[in-house]
């Protein structure tokens, strides 16, 4: 059985609530989920896994969107950390009231392909909280990610 940990940051609860969904979504594809606080997680936890997912809103006080600080160490711990083999893929929760949107989801795909991951599915990115179509729009991307996975273990 593949194994996905969901690591996220969530300020507000919003990213929370997504992780506790996608997490959700992705068990009943049959992949076995542990979910974390990033600021609990060190990266190299992500090695135990076939899937490393991040969720982290975008902090955004100025016109500039930035990392939470509870995710800033673990974003620079990944630069040392080979995940050749893992897929990934990241989410995150923004306000798209300001100008530079859910800016932390493209910094943590930089990063990430940096590592040597592979992305599963494409970032996905939502205003404020989910609701229903955030909820099937996680379903499906579990659905996908989960094909993704399968694939790669027949071949």
């Amino acid at each position: 059985m593949a194994s996905a940990l969901i690591v996220y940051a969530s300020l507000t609860g919003n990213t929370e609530e997504a992780a506790e969904i996608f997490g959700q979504a992705l068990v009943e594809q049959g992949i076995e989920v542990t979910i974390k606080e990033i600021g609990s997680t060190e990266v190299i936890d992500f090695l135990a896994y076939d899937v490393c997912i991040v969720g982290s809103y975008t902090y955004g006080p100025g016109t500039k969107g930035e990392l939470p600080e509870e995710a800033q160490d673990f974003y620079e711990e990944m630069m040392n950390v080979d995940l050749s083999g893992k897929w990934y893929t990241i989410f995150g929760s923004g306000d798209d009231c300001y100008p530079e949107w859910c800016t932390a989801v493209d910094d943590f795909d930089q990063q990430f392909q940096k590592t040597g991951a592979k992305l599963a599915v494409p970032s996905y990115k939502f205003n404020l909280n989910p609701e229903e179509q955030e909820m099937e729009d996680l379903y499906e991307r579990a659905k996908i990610l989960s094909e993704v996975i399968n694939q790669k273990e027949r071949s």
